[in-house]
């Protein structure tokens, strides 16, 4: 059993503002998108330059922060913010969801690309290779934030975790840091390094975050609020995977029909 590495959530303090780990994850990984998106711009199949990638950035940002916000409330916790609705602005604290900060980007991307005038899938395909590193940082920001903990395990890298009891856990967030994070990156940066027909980068990335993150499910402790939703075994966060992976393959089988019929 390891011991949890405890860090102060306020990685600095001026004054009265401080300035938290879980805030300046989100911040490296809008910046490493940033980054990565000036290296694809380079390419000559790129819909985007490398001027225009600020503008992008802030428009997901923007998708990310709200979506995942909201996201967080209506699938996960809406009856405690209905009780205490300056909760909703307490954002440091945590409480992100994935899949609503997805639907935030998605709203944010078509808006970006009518702006561009470019098709929404152009986009998508774009920027999809840059999101993984994203969701890491912010995987690493639960884990500073001693949140989202594992399920109780007798692996030797089980943690015990401020707030969870006396019983040691898996350090999930590290599992879904390194396979939603690092090892979707790697698939989707080595798949998307020769040109793919429109919709297929965007359709691998919805399966391989849907399958990734339903696999990491089963070591994460379901919300306590929560629990498991359906069979004693399915979380919220797999069922919300589910209809991304089956659209994911419904991109997947498009793009390559039409590239055929083409």
């Amino acid at each position: 059993m390891l011991t949890y590495p405890e860090i102060d959530p306020v990685m600095l303090s001026i004054g009265p503002l401080k300035i938290h780990w879980y805030g300046m994850m989100y911040l490296v990984g809008f910046l490493l998108g940033w980054w990565l998106g000036v290296v694809r711009s380079k390419r000559p199949d790129s819909p985007v330059t490398a001027e225009q990638m600020g503008d992008l950035v802030f428009y997901i940002a923007l998708g990310v922060v709200l979506g995942g916000r909201f996201g967080y409330i209506l699938f996960y916790n809406l009856p405690q913010y209905i009780d205490n609705p300056l909760d909703i602005l307490k954002v440091w604290q945590g409480g992100m969801a994935f899949h609503g900060g997805l639907l935030g980007v998605l709203l944010a991307t078509w808006l970006y690309a009518r702006y561009l005038g470019r098709t929404f899938f152009q986009i998508t395909d774009f920027i999809a290779p840059l999101v993984p590193l994203g969701l890491m940082a912010g995987r690493i920001g639960n884990f500073i934030n001693a949140e989202l903990w594992g399920r109780v395990s007798d692996v030797p890298w089980a943690m015990v975790f401020p707030g969870a009891g006396d019983l040691a856990r898996h350090p999930s967030q590290l599992y879904q840091a390194l396979l939603e994070g690092l090892l979707l990156f790697i698939i989707l940066w080595v798949y998307s390094r020769k040109p793919r027909p429109t919709m297929a980068v965007s359709g691998l990335f919805l399966i391989g975050y849907g399958v990734l993150r339903s696999f990491a499910e089963f070591f994460r402790e379901p919300d306590a609020h929560l629990g498991f939703i359906a069979f004693d075994w399915l979380t919220m966060g797999q069922i919300l995977s589910v209809p991304m992976i089956l659209f994911g393959i419904l991109l997947m089988t498009l793009a390559y029909r039409n590239q055929k019929a083409n």
